[in-house]
């Protein structure tokens, strides 16, 4: 018996704009679970003065992140595209590099200002084509997690001066 395919989205956006869309999408998504293992790992690993702090601040925001991941996979999904679930295609994908060791916490606060502010520009980076597509629903996504990953970014930066 041949295997039937599965019907293609039909939502009033063209198959290029959701393919190009879902593109753009998994990169999101592999900079968000990069984020989210990297928030993670230095929520296990931190240690000095700032621990208790540091530890709860993680905890939440790697929470917070790994709540978003489904979201994004599943406007792929919805979008008609497979969404990447391996660490070879999320590494792949990434803006974000991982970080070697075990960085001081400081050091760990500044790696994480990085990767949520460029988790920010790789969705904002986006816009321009879910908007011409007049793709409602990740623009909405997209403006959602922008505003977590700048807020995020700005509570950790204010850990850093003086």
């Amino acid at each position: 018996m041949k295997k039937k395919a599965a019907a293609k989205p039909d939502i009033g956006i063209s198959d290029k704009d959701r393919a190009a869309i879902a593109r753009g999408l998994a990169g999101l998504l592999a900079d968000s679970y990069t984020l989210y293992l990297m928030t993670h790992n230095f929520h296990w690993n931190v240690t000095g003065p700032m621990f208790n702090t540091l530890h709860l601040m993680f905890m939440g925001q790697y929470t917070e992140q790994w709540n978003a991941l489904d979201l994004i996979a599943e406007r792929i999904r919805a979008l008609g595209h497979p969404a990447p679930g391996t660490y070879k295609e999320f590494v792949k994908l990434a803006s974000i590099k991982e970080v070697d060791g075990q960085p001081k916490a400081l050091d760990m606060v500044r790696n994480l200002v990085a990767a949520q502010e460029a988790t920010a520009r790789t969705a904002r980076k986006l816009f321009p084509l879910v908007e011409k597509a007049k793709d409602q629903p990740s623009a909405d996504l997209l403006t959602q997690r922008i505003e977590v990953h700048e807020k995020t970014a700005w509570m950790l930066r204010s850990l850093l001066e003086e």
